[in-house]
């Protein structure tokens, strides 16, 4: 069985660097060995396994045994379900995973797998939160007479106007800014209404 130690650094930007990372691994007793470390620089807007050099490590280095070593859980996924489910893909394959901005360095222990499970609890509460408050929020805008969604381009009424002042359907669809299609159905229910 393998025992290596990985270290995976990630930054969003060309204008980030990855050193701050690497000296964390240093500063927290870590060997660091430039063979294994994989840097790359993407979105933290991607799915971990979306990104090219995650995928990669995971994929053709990390082994049974290994460890993969982050500074903060948000390099292992988008959002806490994405976390999730990179650590529970890299446990199930023997992997451990620690990340430096922790009380528990270790996510697959016993007290790991307990935050992670807190994390998430708290994470689904506020999701849940937010949604009640959006809800919320919508009910009382209709009540004040408020319309919701996106403001619309164009109105039946709007297409007519333009098409009796002699424009064509796609002249008409594009001072409006909608589609060809958009401007033939909303013609359509001027006529059909």
């Amino acid at each position: 069985m393998s025992q290596r130690t990985y270290f995976y650094c990630r930054v969003s930007t060309t204008e980030q660097t990855t050193e701050n990372q690497k000296q964390a691994f240093k500063d927290k007793g870590y060997l660091v060995d430039d063979a294994f470390i994989v840097e790359e620089t993407v979105s933290g807007s991607i799915c971990a396994m979306q990104r090219e050099g995650f995928r990669a490590l995971v994929e053709h280095k990390l082994m049974k045994g290994d460890t993969l070593v982050v500074l903060k859980l948000d390099r292992l996924g988008r959002d806490n379900i994405d976390v999730q489910q990179t650590i529970s893909l890299l446990s199930d394959k023997g992997i451990n995973v620690h990340s430096l901005d922790l009380p528990t360095k270790d996510l697959t222990t016993s007290e790991g797998k307990l935050m992670l499970r807190m994390f998430t609890a708290f994470a689904e509460f506020e999701r849940d939160r937010i949604r009640e408050r959006t809800i919320e929020g919508q009910a009382r805008a209709k009540a004040q007479g408020k319309k919701i969604g996106r403001p619309r381009k164009a109105t039946p009424e709007k297409v007519a106007e333009m098409r009796s002042q002699g424009l064509s359907i796609s002249k008409t669809a594009n001072q409006l800014g909608v589609s060809i299609a958009t401007v033939k159905r909303l013609t359509s229910l001027v006529k059909n209404g």
